[in-house]
């Protein structure tokens, strides 16, 4: 395990070598990498941070008003781009090129941000399982795989790129973040895109949004590593006495100590089956749940 000090005071140094006078922005999404990330790069350069929250309209409910709570004491840029990222996707259904689509776009973001404010880094918070996974062809990370090539940052810093998660919570309880972050489930960088097998649309990101809450709501006191919703197509089904053609809603919740490997939860059947019938009930547009039991591997934790 990681000497949880050395590392915050190694990371902190290394921060300030490397940005020395200059100013840095951070992409900021609220989840624990990315807070961490951000606690340490304030207490390496201060002010001269900018943290920078795109809300791509692919967030969980709630997160872009909470993301203001918690960090609008910081230089905080908060930077509204759903019709920019819902158009970029519009008629996409590879997931490697979705990845990419959406990557690109953050970076451009940030350096139309970083322009305006004289900031020649970005620090961002990649760590090692995402490396391994876009360095093995696994999948493309947003901020790894799916980051271009040519970009107008002077360096691109990644202070949590040798930790894994349960790592990065250590150094988030010693950072005393609050436990909704240091705590957080793994949500992935481009969102709720790579929850939606097939093209995106609003109303697919909107019906996911609605069913991942309810997940979440139910599985709460669940000992887990991660649950959602995922839309995987759609199926026949009867509302009302009407026949309707229905999203089809795959909840997965899963165990896992680092995210390289994961199980299924064992869900009792009557949590399961109350799962299925809110999600229904609640979000007319859905026709089916099912549970996925599949572990990693041979699939990943994500849809895409």
């Amino acid at each position: 395990m990681v000497n949880v000090e050395k590392f915050v005071e190694d990371a902190i140094n290394e921060i300030k070598e490397k940005v020395k006078d200059g100013k840095a922005i951070i992409a900021l999404s609220g989840g624990v990498d990315s807070s961490v990330c951000t606690m340490l790069a304030y207490k390496a350069i201060g002010s001269r941070l900018i943290p920078v929250f795109v809300d791509t309209g692919l967030m969980r409910e709630g997160e872009p008003e909470r993301i203001k709570e918690i960090f609008g004491n910081m230089n905080l840029v908060f930077v509204e781009a759903k019709d920019e990222f819902l158009n970029a996707l519009k008629g996409v259904d590879d997931p490697e090129e979705k990845r990419k689509i959406i990557g690109e776009l953050f970076v451009r973001i940030f350096e139309r941000i970083a322009e305006e404010n004289k900031a020649e880094y970005l620090i961002q918070g990649t760590i090692y399982p995402d490396i391994i996974e876009s360095q093995g062809g696994i999948k493309s990370h947003h901020n790894v795989g799916g980051f271009p090539i040519n970009y107008k940052f002077k360096d691109v810093i990644e202070p949590l790129r040798e930790l894994y998660k349960d790592e990065v919570r250590e150094v988030a309880r010693y950072l005393g973040l609050p436990k909704e972050i240091a705590e957080r489930m793994p949500f992935p960088g481009p969102g709720l895109a790579v929850r939606i097998v097939g093209e995106v649309t609003p109303e697919k990101v909107e019906v996911v949004r609605k069913a991942t809450k309810i997940v979440e709501e139910e599985l709460e006191d669940y000992d887990k590593w991660q649950c959602f919703a995922a839309l995987i197509g759609k199926a026949t089904g009867v509302k009302g006495d009407i026949r309707i053609w229905g999203y089809i809603i795959a909840v997965r919740a899963v165990s896992s100590r680092d995210g390289m490997t994961a199980d299924p939860l064992e869900i009792d059947y009557e949590k399961l089956r109350k799962i299925a019938l809110r999600i229904t009930a609640e979000i007319p547009e859905v026709s089916r749940v099912v549970y996925d039991v599949t572990p990693k591997p041979p699939s990943t934790i994500e849809y895409e």
